[in-house]
C-alpha cells in the first residue's frame, strides 16, 4: 500500500477496512525493485508488484533486508463508508476503476479529463480512454505521466502489476485556456 497510497486491509474476522493517505515522512523513495535487480535477486523485468511477492514468498528471510532499503514511509487514515467502495484519491472522491489517473499536479490540473492512448498490458490491445485526473503521487512526476488507476482487487492487481506500457495523454481544456507549469 505504500506504493499505491490508499487500500483494503482484511481483519482476522473477514472484515475490511479501507484505509487512504493521511501523510508521508518526507524521506526520498528508493525503489526495491531496482534494489532487488542491482543485488541480483530478480532480473530487472520481473521487478513487477508480482515478481517481488512471489520472490519474497519463496525467500522469507530476506524481506527485512529488501523492504528497509527504502525509507520512505507513508501513513495511513482509516476511511469511513462501504468497504466495497473505491479508495479515495486527492479530490476526496472515491477512485473508479479504469477511469481515474493520478498526475503531478504541477502540470496536469488536479480534476481535468485526459484523453489517455496507451495498450493494455496483458492483452496488448488499444488502450484509448477518457480518464479524470483525480489522484496524485509523490513518485509521478513529469507533463506527461500518468498512473492510470486499474481498481482494486486481484485481478486489477495482476494487470496493474504488469503496466510497464508506454502511451500519450492529453489533458482536454476550455478552448483558449493555456496548460502551465505550477511550480
Amino acid at each position: 500500500m505504500h506504493i499505491q497510497g490508499s487500500g483494503r486491509l482484511k481483519t482476522p474476522s473477514g472484515k475490511y477496512i479501507r484505509v487512504g493517505f493521511a501523510d508521508k515522512n518526507e524521506h526520498p523513495y528508493i525503489s526495491i525493485g531496482r534494489y532487488m535487480a542491482d543485488k541480483g535477486y530478480l532480473p530487472l523485468a520481473q521487478t513487477s508488484m508480482q515478481g517481488i511477492k512471489a520472490y519474497m514468498k519463496q525467500n522469507p528471510g530476506r524481506l527485512a533486508e529488501v523492504l528497509g532499503q527504502n525509507p520512505s514511509y507513508v501513513f495511513f487514515r482509516e476511511l469511513t463508508g462501504s468497504s466495497e467502495a473505491g479508495p479515495v484519491g486527492a479530490l476526496g472522491t472515491p477512485l473508479l476503476g479504469e477511469y481515474a489517473g493520478a498526475i503531478d499536479r504541477h502540470y496536469i490540473t488536479l480534476g481535468a479529463p485526459l484523453f489517455v492512448a496507451t495498450a493494455h498490458p496483458t492483452t496488448k490491445k488499444p488502450l484509448n480512454r477518457l480518464i479524470m485526473a483525480q489522484d496524485t503521487g509523490s513518485a509521478i512526476k513529469g507533463a506527461v505521466r500518468v498512473d492510470y488507476f486499474w481498481g482494486y482487487g486481484d485481478e486489477a492487481g495482476e494487470v496493474a502489476g504488469k503496466m510497464k506500457t508506454t502511451g500519450y495523454v492529453w489533458q482536454l481544456l476550455p478552448n483558449g485556456m493555456k496548460p502551465g507549469y505550477q511550480p
